[in-house]
């Protein structure tokens, strides 16, 4: 082989790999999805929205049927308020659920959509009123030790040891 194509071959490998990069980095930053498709927008309520931020898929039944546009905060009623981008061949029943849900232990947060059984579809615009706020780790693990430390203090007041 001559030196000129191995140059050539060595420039190709070393865009293969940029492009590899740039790929990694779109599929990390959630922006491997731009499709340009019609969507409608959803907004649902939630008193904990927990790690959850934009640009996090919606999901129902596991298929990722949307994005997450924004997450505000409602000043008169202090509840988080996030608005969705939803794919428009995908509709749902009015009564629809919404939860605040995780991609494993401690993976990225995520909302799920339950389908009701109502006959009439959201409209674009509609607010979701069905919603389950996220779990907070933190909160279950002090609840936890709350009620272990008054079970003990409970079992050494009446006088059994634990």
């Amino acid at each position: 082989m001559s030196k000129r194509s191995i140059e050539i071959m060595v420039g190709l490998f070393v865009l293969l790999g940029l492009a590899a990069v740039v790929f990694l980095a779109l599929k990390a930053a959630n922006l491997t999805s731009l499709s340009g498709g019609d969507t409608y927008t959803l907004s649902a309520r939630f008193d904990n929205i927990g790690g959850l931020k934009t640009r996090a898929p919606v999901r129902s039944a596991g298929v990722v049927v949307g994005r997450i546009t924004s997450v505000g905060l409602d000043a008169k009623t202090y509840q988080g308020v996030v608005t969705m981008e939803i794919n428009k061949g995908y509709e749902f029943p009015k009564d629809t659920s919404a939860k605040i849900l995780t991609a494993g232990l401690l993976g990225d947060q995520y909302i799920g959509f339950e389908p009701g059984g109502d006959m009439a579809n959201l409209a674009p615009g509609d607010t979701i009123t069905q919603t389950q706020s996220a779990v907070v780790l933190e909160n279950l693990i002090g609840q936890f030790l709350f009620n272990k430390a008054a079970d003990a203090g409970t079992a050494t007041s009446s006088g059994n040891k634990p």
